[in-house]
């Protein structure tokens, strides 16, 4: 049975991580550097680093900022924000990236993630979904959230799955922040759907809401920012109690 990874995340606006509701009412969380070093040492799986505004602003990735994390930590280590081209990637990856994510311009080029599995391995290619239900549908939104797309969110993993994405990271708008549990329904039914591992993101509480995103949500790892930037939970203590509830985790 394969394990399942918990995955702290860093926001980074401005080289702060930050963190809000609903992708709103954003908030000071710290140092990205001092934060990732001690999710190492907490022993996190892997981290991810977004950088939330870079796509809004017209900009890559801060590299260096990059560089400054991938020093201090000696897990995987997956980069978004502002990624639009091959060369993106490969500048990133030499930074100290393990991995890569895209959105924004996934959906703008969708051959885009053709092209980067291509020349890196499906294993480097992390597809992030950021779907908000509409009462309707679960709608796949673009530019940190801002605006909607015609693709549901199920298919639109199917297609870029089919298209050399190796991971989903799948996160729910309506759930994000509010810290009332993952949105369980849309993240089983795309991890049922598709084959690669499918990360959960946006809703995360407390520790059995974990719980629930491995059993019930089906997913493969769960993603967290504030429940981890602002001490509510450690990773230690996470990984003991969803071992003490029958969870696999490394």
């Amino acid at each position: 049975m394969l394990t399942k990874r918990i995955i702290p995340c860093l926001d980074v606006r401005n080289g702060r991580t930050v963190k809000g509701v609903s992708f709103e009412n954003i908030r000071d969380a710290g140092d990205p550097v001092e934060l990732a070093r001690r999710y190492a040492d907490e022993g996190a799986d892997e981290l991810v680093f977004l950088d939330i505004t870079a796509t809004l602003e017209g900009r890559k990735a801060f590299k260096s900022l990059v560089e400054r994390i991938a020093d201090q930590i000696n897990i995987p280590f997956t980069v978004g924000g502002g990624i639009s081209a091959v060369e993106d990637v490969r500048e990133l990856l030499f930074a100290g990236a393990d991995k890569i994510s895209v959105n924004s311009a996934a959906l703008r080029q969708p051959q885009l993630i053709e092209q980067l599995a291509a020349t890196f391995g499906t294993q480097c290619v992390v597809v992030a979904i950021d779907a908000k239900y509409d009462g309707k549908v679960w709608r796949t939104f673009s530019h940190g959230g801002t605006k909607p797309t015609d693709w549901e969110a199920l298919a639109w993993a199917l297609e870029v799955e089919q298209l050399g994405a190796g991971e989903i990271l799948l996160t729910s708008m309506n759930n994000d922040g509010g810290k009332n549990g993952f949105a369980l329904s849309i993240t089983r039914e795309i991890s049922d759907a598709c084959k690669i591992p499918v990360i959960a993101s946006g809703g995360a509480g407390n520790m059995h809401h974990f719980v629930e995103a491995f059993t019930e949500g089906r997913a493969d790892a769960a993603l967290a920012a504030s429940v981890f930037h602002f001490g509510e939970i450690s990773v230690p203590q996470l990984k003991a109690y969803l071992l003490q509830q029958g969870i696999n985790v490394r």
